[in-house]
C-alpha cells in the first residue's frame, strides 16, 4: 500500500490589483480569470489570462506576480502547483 500526503498551497502574501481608472470612472466591474504555476519556493513562475474583461487584464497581472504562497509539499518534497486564479473587481458604492 502507497499512501500519498500532500500539504497544499497556502496564500500567505495578497498584493491588491489596483483598479484601473477608466473602469472606476464608468462604474464598471468585471472579473479576470488567469492560470497560474506556483513554484516550489512559492513564488508565482508563470501566468497567463484565460478570459474576462481585458480592461482589468495588466492589473490583475501586476498583482498576482507579487502573491506568494507558502510552498506545497508531496511526500515532504516541495512540487510545483497549477491552478487557476480569479480576480474580481467590485466598486464599494
Amino acid at each position: 500500500m502507497h499512501v500519498t500526503h500532500i500539504d497544499p498551497a497556502l496564500l500567505i502574501q495578497r498584493v491588491e490589483p489596483v483598479y484601473p481608472t477608466l473602469p472606476r470612472q464608468t462604474g464598471r466591474e468585471g472579473r479576470v480569470e488567469l492560470h497560474a504555476l506556483i513554484g516550489t519556493d512559492g513564488a508565482v513562475r508563470s501566468l497567463q489570462f484565460l478570459e474576462g474583461n481585458v480592461m482589468f487584464y495588466q492589473s490583475a497581472l501586476d498583482a498576482v506576480r507579487q502573491w506568494r504562497y507558502k510552498p506545497t509539499f508531496l511526500n515532504g518534497r516541495p512540487v510545483e502547483v497549477d491552478t487557476h486564479i480569479t480576480v474580481i473587481y467590485k466598486l464599494n458604492r
